[in-house]
């Protein structure tokens, strides 16, 4: 049996909370992320030549599904601008360059500009992790690119403690597809079976991961959907908890 050398962390849902923004943005009265998204979406459009701000909206949650179905099937994570060309296409419009550019990087920064809050525990169960074993980040990017996602880990301190980042829209495939969980291992010069990754999505992130040989932890302090009938090594409610449960793996 090969001994773990190193975990691996999903983002979303395990080491922020998703959508916990959305509580700030409404404290702010500011529209949620969804609204604010095909507002945007619909002044650059409208900007270029008038349009019901309806049929936007419809364009929009159209590439959605699109995008959605490419992912879920094709295990493939658009970026923000082949989503923005999606929208244009069905609308059969364009954008100058610079309105199209100023479109896409306001998407994208959302969730850095107003940053989901960082789950209860994490940053002192990094640390301490960090001194054993080495860690990365395996995430699909759906809104937010990876270059951001960095920047979001940066701005919530515990960017220091992973030595690998592997992101569906620099890798060019999402989880559960090998690519991702290979990216990982050889950034950290690991080999699989020496992984445990750490997640919230049964399909992705435990049977991805023991698909290429890996452990794998059901994380539920903020979703736990997945937790009945879980097929993971271990599920763990909490930071607190976490450092214990992969010693009792390994």
């Amino acid at each position: 049996m090969t001994a773990i050398k190193a975990i691996t962390f999903d983002l979303w849902d395990t080491i922020v909370a998703d959508d916990s923004d959305e509580v700030e943005r409404a404290s702010r009265s500011l529209r949620t992320k969804y609204a604010e998204r095909r507002q945007l979406i619909y002044e650059a459009v409208n900007s270029a030549q008038p349009i019901e701000s309806s049929v936007v909206t419809l364009a929009a949650d159209v590439a959605d599904a699109a995008f959605n179905h490419v992912w879920h099937t094709q295990y493939v994570t658009w970026t923000v601008g082949q989503r923005v060309d999606v929208i244009l296409n069905g609308l059969k419009r364009s954008l100058p360059a610079e309105v199209r550019q100023r479109l896409i990087s306001e998407l994208e920064s959302m969730e850095v500009d107003i940053p989901p809050d960082l789950i209860d525990g994490c940053e002192p169960a990094l640390a301490e992790l960090s001194s054993r074993y080495r860690l990365a980040v395996i995430s699909d990017a759906i809104v937010t690119p990876g270059r951001l996602l960095r920047r979001l880990l940066e701005k919530h301190g515990v960017k220091q403690y992973f030595e690998g980042f592997a992101f569906s829209d620099e890798v060019g495939y999402s989880k559960p597809h090998r690519a991702m969980f290979e990216s990982a291992a050889e950034q950290l010069d690991v080999p699989l079976e020496g992984i445990v990754h750490i997640g919230d999505r049964e399909h992705n992130d435990v049977r991805g991961a023991h698909a290429q040989g890996s452990k794998a932890i059901l994380f539920t302090a903020t979703r736990a959907a997945d937790r009945q009938g879980s097929e993971a090594d271990a599920v763990c409610d909490s930071y607190d908890a976490l450092p214990g449960i992969i010693s009792n793996i390994t």
